[in-house]
């Protein structure tokens, strides 16, 4: 049957201004965004140097999404699983874990992957449907959702691509595109303390999309999440075993690392769980670590030393403001702004025993960044070790 769709969710929201309507043609569902500030809020241009940002009260955001969106009946009599779930940003460290998890729990996994050279065959070889679409091309959106009953968004840009492409007005496509199709939940995946931080773009807009969220009226769980235990291996681990340099900042702050899969399942319980329904979540690991305390851990466990080489978060933070003067490195200077967050001295964790209770979840199943590299590195020197033997065997002297 031919889908009719409100011709807006081709149309982007914008990051700062009033979301104008430019569509010609006939819409089925009018959706509109806006964002305001308080009245005594100058609007701040991304641009906008930080010390005269700091100097303004902290911006407030409100982000809107009305209008009378009817769901769309796909075909006579023929509801949607509630098994169907679109896997958004599936090829990412978060989002292969979450489609592992619902592959294993049952469900029917839909990827929405971009088109590109080398495809993501590991989704089909576990077992998932691969569609081709683009976050930065609404129009690539809506076919993804046919007979979908779930969405959950674990996208994030590229790093060489501007975070407001996808970050921002993809995912407001997206989530228009859930609300006039009639999708029946929708998880969103954002970053702890996003709200305390509009300094930085990401954690701005990560915090602009729950609102958004919210006030689209799709029925949602947004889970705000500390940091990935898988990130610390490419970081730290191998830089350690390969005795290459390590960077290292001499920030205090404190993050509370998790494994992505204990996120993928604590995620999927949550989504089963109807008392967790439009609720904000944080998931923080068991314990936060500095950047010397995770670096000390790996040295313990590789039983070697690290060649860590020091960046005083200082430096980081002129750097940010040197770039600002070249536009083209308008991006870089953007997620240079996370230096601004090191240096606030902030815990990147949060109490748990809440989550838990709700979800019914017991602490001592989650596992610790100690375990996680203890596991990583017996397995890794085991693996080391059995080809340094293997080659011994096959050294043929001519």
């Amino acid at each position: 049957m031919a889908l009719r769709l409100p011709t807006q969710l081709a149309t982007r929201g914008t990051f700062h201004h009033h979301h104008n309507n430019n569509s010609k043609s006939t819409t089925t569902a009018a959706l509109s965004w806006r964002r305001t500030l308080s009245p005594d809020t100058p609007l701040i241009h991304s641009s906008t140097s930080l010390t005269t940002k700091k100097s303004y009260v902290q911006q407030m955001v409100t982000c809107s999404a009305s209008g009378s969106t009817q769901a769309v009946n796909l075909a006579p009599g023929t509801p949607v699983r509630p098994t169907s779930i679109l896997v958004v940003g599936s090829t990412g460290t978060l989002g292969r874990q979450i489609v592992r998890r619902a592959l294993d729990e049952g469900y029917d996994v839909r990827c929405l992957v971009r088109p590109r050279p080398a495809p993501a065959d590991f989704l089909r070889d576990w077992g998932a449907t691969v569609v081709n679409a683009d976050l930065s091309k609404p129009e690539t959106i809506p076919a993804t959702l046919v007979g979908i009953h779930t969405i959950i968004d674990c996208a994030t840009g590229r790093p060489e691509e501007p975070i407001k492409t996808v970050d921002w007005e993809g995912k407001v496509a997206l989530i228009q595109c859930a609300k006039a199709m009639g999708i029946q939940k929708y998880v969103f995946f954002s970053i702890h303390n996003c709200d305390k931080h509009p300094e930085v773009p990401l954690m701005e807009i990560k915090y602009c999309t729950e609102k958004f969220l919210q006030d689209s009226g799709l029925p949602h769980i947004t889970i705000r999440l500390c940091g990935f235990m898988q990130g610390l291996i490419g970081q730290y681990a191998v830089p350690i075993l390969e005795e290459k340099s390590v960077w290292g900042t001499d920030a205090p702050t404190r993050i509370a690392y998790m494994d992505t899969q204990d996120i993928a399942r604590l995620t999927f319980i949550a989504l089963r769980n109807e008392k967790v329904n439009g609720k904000l979540l944080t998931f923080a690991g068991p314990r936060a670590w500095t950047t010397q305390e995770v670096i000390a851990l790996c040295e313990r466990l590789a039983g070697q030393d690290a060649n860590v080489t020091a960046v005083p978060v200082t430096i980081l933070r002129f750097t940010r403001q040197l770039t600002r003067f070249f536009e083209w490195t308008n991006d870089v200077a953007d997620r240079l702004a996370f230096s601004e967050v090191l240096t606030s001295d902030t815990v990147f964790s949060a109490p748990m025993t809440e989550t838990y209770e709700l979800l019914g979840v017991d602490a001592k199943d989650i596992v610790s960044l100690e375990k996680y590299l203890q596991d990583y590195f017996t397995n890794i020197l085991k693996k080391l070790k059995d080809i340094k033997a293997q080659s011994k065997q096959t050294d043929i002297i001519f």
